[in-house]
């Protein structure tokens, strides 16, 4: 488990396989992941961008910056295409391996996502743009990115090159940079400017261009079918740092939610005039002083809300999971609950799916009033003025 690299120590339990201890098996463990419960299918596809604009400091000299993202929809028509897995194959080998596993001991979920499926066309959709934490990668929060889709939303999901695990088309993977001195004021710009050039790229996308450097197809649908005006950004763990950020260097997002991470640079003292919620289990106003600091300065709406008996990683797939995996890695319910908390695995998913799909819904449809205030459907949800 590393930590992550902004000023406040926040620990990240990007990693699945956190044991030592993991033991041989004569099958592999088939993990899985619960189904979004929204009334549409959900579409996916994947997308390999290059940043002409700017040099990776990381990649080899004078390189441009490349990203993939994928894209999450309501999607329709679904039977004849395959769903995704979560990590695709020479990423998840190498994600096993990392974690002291052999690949063939462990099989990572399948997303419920059909890639390429046609999208369902219900309107124009609004966009929710998603960052991971460090050394964490774009699929980590796939409950509530799948959720969202389910429901209405075109999710965009980035990868953050040289901060996580990323494989690029004919199985290249990219592995997180050392932590180092400079490391992590370089890498927070860099997540902003990635998102905001992903942003470019969907405006692109909605007039019809494919800025895919593969050629890699799209779904059909796409076109005119992008709601540019309704963008809004989650974060988990560094996410939330550059969920934060970005909002404050660039108005095309109009609302964020910061998932149990730190917030760092001018947005601490600038503040913000649009929405903003914070989902908070370790990272909170108690204990980070900037993040007091940001909340007393948001001039828009906001609400503060804490999972009782959460952990960092309760907020995440990691939350679901972790006990699938821990019979094979040695873990026992104490070591796993130092990972993902108390909380039921199940309840975790359902404040997961619940909470971002109101915060957004509240803001972009005008309904959602679940973010308002305390809920008798989540007493555990607690929320501080």
């Amino acid at each position: 488990m590393r930590f992550s690299r902004s000023a406040a120590v926040v620990p990240l339990a990007a990693s699945l396989l956190l044991g030592t201890g993991a033991v041989a098996t004569a099958s592999p463990v088939v993990l899985t992941l619960p189904p979004p419960t929204g009334p549409r299918p959900v579409g996916t596809a994947a997308l390999h961008l290059v940043d002409h604009q700017r040099v990776d400091p990381w990649g080899a000299p004078g390189s441009p910056r490349e990203l993939m993202i994928s894209l999450w929809y309501p999607a329709r028509d679904t039977g004849r295409y395959p769903v995704a897995p979560w990590l695709p194959p020479a990423a998840a080998a190498r994600y096993a391996i990392d974690n002291g596993v052999a690949p063939g001991d462990l099989r990572v979920p399948d997303t419920h996502g059909h890639d390429g499926a046609p999208i369902d066309r219900c309107g124009r959709l609004p966009v929710v743009l998603y960052s991971p934490g460090n050394d964490s990668f774009r699929s980590a929060n796939t409950v509530v990115v799948e959720e969202l889709a389910s429901r209405g939303y075109l999710v965009v999901t980035i990868d953050h090159t040289h901060d996580g695990l990323v494989e690029f088309p004919g199985g290249r993977v990219s592995v997180p940079v050392p932590d180092g001195p400079a490391t992590g004021e370089a890498m927070a710009a860099a997540r902003v400017a990635d998102v905001r050039f992903v942003l470019d790229q969907l405006t692109a996308l909605d007039t019809g261009a494919n800025p895919d450097v593969d050629g890699h197809p799209l779904p059909r649908g796409l076109r005119g079918g992008i709601d540019l005006a309704r963008v809004g950004m989650f974060g988990y763990s560094a996410g939330a740092t550059t969920t934060a950020a970005t909002l404050h260097a660039d108005p095309r997002v109009r609302a964020g939610i910061g998932v149990d991470g730190a917030v760092t640079g001018p947005v601490v003292t600038a503040g913000l005039d649009r929405p903003y919620l914070l989902m908070n289990a370790r990272a909170s106003r108690q204990t980070l002083p900037d993040l007091a600091t940001f909340w007393s300065n948001l001039r828009g709406w906001k609400r503060d809300i804490t999972l009782t008996g959460a952990a960092h990683a309760t907020y995440g797939d990691l939350a679901v999971l972790l006990p699938q995996a821990a019979p094979l890695l040695g873990l026992n319910q104490a070591e796993v609950e130092a990972e993902i908390g108390t909380v039921a695995p199940a309840r975790s998913v359902a404040v997961q799916q619940a909470y971002p799909t109101a915060f957004f819904d509240r803001h972009f449809r005008h309904t959602g009033h679940l973010v308002d205030g305390p809920s008798t459907r989540f007493p555990e949800v607690v929320f501080t003025p």
